[in-house]
């Protein structure tokens, strides 16, 4: 899978636009490569009205309630109602910037995945706990707290983000990465089942480019990326064809 997350950028025009000169110009296997993009809400509707059939649309965030007086929210009956099938939960930036707990991040896991709508659920450390040696516990406590909330993990999708790459730049080596997808394929033949950790697609993201892509993908337990600048650049059609060429 290739999750590109447009985050709080574009406009109008420019969602309709890369839609129709990027992303309806990629070529690529839908059998092989699941492609999913995240454009701000506000966009969504004029990505659905041009983009192809084997590009998914997703939102990046989902409410902890239903309809009713929860101002700002999207609940999934509204996501479902727009032909909504993906969402976003847990990205770093929800939970450094806007506060979202871990057990926060569960609960909207798990309300997605109840209406039948496959969730991204992001996971990664700060700079400060993987310079402490603490990346393993910070991933395990994150997904615990969604292992508490959700028995079925068939629309889960985990996305490995480490904080410190993220838009900076610097990316963890094929090598990191492959070591923390390793210890999180560990955790959920540990704690979910054998069949969970065999079929679980875990994504890394954290400045993912062109340039990188094929690199990453080469690695073992990583299958594929959750993509932030990048996407919103012609260059996405080129992390697309990694993913799509990987043997």
């Amino acid at each position: 899978m290739v999750g590109g997350n447009w985050k709080c950028n574009g406009t109008m025009a420019f969602a309709k636009s890369h839609t129709t000169d990027v992303l309806n110009k990629m070529k690529f296997d839908p059998k092989k490569v699941e492609v999913v993009v995240a454009p701000a809400a506000i966009h969504i509707p004029a990505v659905q009205a041009v983009v192809a059939n084997n590009v998914h649309v997703a939102t990046q965030n989902v409410s902890l309630t239903g309809n009713g007086a929860f101002t700002g929210e999207l609940s999934t009956d509204m996501l479902l109602d727009a032909k909504i099938t993906h969402t976003l939960t847990g990205h770093s930036e929800r939970r450094t910037l806007y506060g979202e707990t871990d057990a926060e991040v569960g609960t909207k896991t798990k309300v997605a995945i109840d209406a039948g709508i496959t969730v991204l659920a992001c996971i990664g450390e700060l700079l400060a706990e993987r310079e402490g040696g603490k990346t393993k516990d910070v991933n395990t406590r994150q997904l615990n707290a969604i292992r508490e909330k959700c028995d079925d993990w068939s629309k889960i999708v985990i996305a490995y983000e480490p904080v410190w790459a993220i838009g900076t730049g610097k990316t963890a080596t094929p090598e990191i990465a492959q070591e923390t997808h390793a210890e999180i394929r560990e955790w959920l033949a540990a704690n979910v089942s054998a069949d969970a950790a065999k079929t679980t697609r875990i994504l890394y993201g954290g400045s993912v480019t062109d340039a990188n892509a094929a690199e990453l993908i080469s690695m073992p337990d990583i299958d594929g990326f959750l993509v932030g600048g990048a996407s919103l650049k012609p260059a996405f059609d080129v992390i697309v064809s990694a993913c799509n060429n990987a043997k």
